[in-house]
């Protein structure tokens, strides 16, 4: 995403908790978060999960909260409970522009700048921010106030899922019954069973992961807690309840 918004013109400078040096080409980019604050205004939050942004914009690097600050808007990029989004617009000035931001495409569409936005928030303040979507991702999906951009991602996450959880266990299921796995996924990307999965599987990092809190698919697990989190608790029942299991259960493909 940096280097896409490198490539457009856009001034841009990091800040993370790994040592600058782990960012290769970008290092001279790196900045700590009292110099972040001081000299940014536009902040992407790329996280992980709650917790990491608590500690981004209040805790541990505080940029919210810093002094002197420059920041006039706040993109949360991550895949968060929509709840929680209504919640951090009431601990952020209204001085600070809040937009949910999150984007879906995996590393592979950061890295050719093909990523999917789906923002929400005030409309004339995406407005404004409609060069730096465009730099990064080749989809802007503008789907209302502030909330609606993480409620949609958090409900494709939903179908992403289940045919993670699918793919994979035909994938195993074949292995069983003797059908070659390059031939299936060429049936399921021709057929009726596409999916994004199946039809990206050898260029896709965590296609062949097993679960671990960690990796992308313990993110993907994350973000089905995020959605029956937005969910009367009646709806979370049944099969959000047992797609999480099977996601939490896959172990690496092909096994041994």
């Amino acid at each position: 995403m940096a280097r896409a918004l490198i490539r457009a013109g856009f001034d841009v400078a990091g800040l993370d908790v790994l040592p600058a040096s782990s960012f290769g080409d970008l290092t001279p980019l790196m900045t700590d978060a009292a110099t972040f604050a001081a000299s940014r205004q536009i902040v992407l939050s790329v996280v992980r999960d709650v917790a990491q942004t608590e500690e981004l914009l209040f805790d541990d690097q505080a940029l919210i909260t810093r002094r002197p600050s420059a920041i006039d808007t706040v993109l949360i990029c991550s895949t968060l409970s929509p709840r929680y989004i209504a919640e951090l617009r009431k601990r952020i000035s209204a001085e600070i522009a809040l937009i949910d931001a999150p984007m879906s495409g995996a590393s592979v569409s950061a890295e050719e700048a093909r990523l999917s936005f789906m923002l929400g928030g005030n409309e004339e303040a995406v407005d404004r921010l409609r060069p730096l979507f465009a730099a990064m991702g080749d989809k802007v999906h503008r789907l209302g106030p502030l909330g609606a951009g993480m409620t949609a991602k958090v409900l494709n996450n939903f179908c992403a899922a289940s045919s993670t959880a699918a793919t994979r266990t035909v994938l195993r299921w074949a292995e069983m019954l003797g059908v070659d796995e390059d031939r299936l996924l060429a049936v399921l990307n021709d057929s009726s069973g596409q999916n994004w999965l199946a039809s990206n599987f050898n260029r896709i990092e965590f296609a062949r992961d097993g679960y671990t809190p960690e990796n992308t698919l313990g993110i993907l697990a994350k973000d089905l807690d995020s959605m029956m989190d937005a969910l009367p608790p009646e709806e979370a029942e049944g099969l959000p309840n047992a797609l999480l299991s099977l996601i939490r259960d896959l172990k690496p493909w092909p096994p041994g």
